[in-house]
């Protein structure tokens, strides 16, 4: 492992452990000391992190670890559930065979993110894949405020999928399904059904990650050995 790797591996271990909580600042040279390196490696190492939206850099307050108000991210995560559901199903009867056909290449992207444990790339696609849906959608208010909750969300952290690796395999296989639905043009209610409950497993998979990290935080205040927060969050 290069010492950049392992600058990236430890900052990006002991976030997810809740170490290094919301708001620490990470100070570049006395890590430097501790994993036996250069600054330099460690400031490659900050600028993955950054780029995967868990940590900020500023030039006056150093690199902190982003902060996330988790009941907030929560509630616009169940708030999405339902207008992605309403959209999608106003988007279906308008979508031709023709229409489909980016859908299932957006899958095929995202099956090789996966493979590749890409989260940032996948995140990517599965935007794409939601945005070649709504772009659909006769109600385009409704399309601009599930734009906007988006926006609310990467705001508060970059990509759910850096943080629940577990949570992508299963996303996949919800994506499929709503094509499916929306190739054999299923009911109205079915396909908004499945795609608010799409949305509402990602809300609960967040909250478990979220109960699972204070777990740990006790666990090492208590002289516990922590556990990886690297687990399979399916929801």
């Amino acid at each position: 492992m290069s010492k950049q790797e392992l600058a990236y591996q430890t900052i990006r271990q002991r976030i997810l452990e809740g170490v290094y909580g919301p708001g620490y600042r990470i100070v570049i040279d006395e890590l430097a000391r501790e994993l036996g390196c250069s600054a330099i490696p460690v400031r490659e190492a900050i600028r993955r992190l950054e780029a995967e939206g868990l940590i900020a850099y500023t030039r006056n307050a150093g690199a902190r670890v982003v902060t996330i108000d988790e009941r907030q991210y929560v509630d616009v995560l169940s708030t999405l559930a339902v207008l992605e559901g309403h959209a999608t199903a106003l988007a279906a009867p308008r979508m031709s065979p023709r229409d489909l056909a980016p859908l299932r290449a957006f899958e095929e992207e995202m099956q090789r993110a996966v493979e590749a444990g890409d989260m940032l790339r996948y995140s990517a696609l599965n935007r794409a894949y939601h945005e070649a849906i709504y772009a659909h959608c006769p109600n385009r208010y409704l399309v601009a405020q599930i734009e906007n909750a988006w926006a609310r969300l990467d705001s508060m952290r970059h990509s759910i999928f850096v943080l629940l690796p577990g949570r992508a395999r299963t996303s996949l296989e919800d994506h499929r399904r709503i094509t499916d639905l929306i190739e054999r043009r299923a009911p109205a209610e079915e396909i908004e059904r499945v795609v608010r409950e799409h949305k509402l497993a990602t809300a609960r998979a967040f909250q478990a990650w979220v109960s699972h990290r204070e777990e740990l935080v006790k666990m090492s205040a208590g002289g516990g050995a922590p556990a990886s927060l690297e687990i399979e969050l399916t929801g």
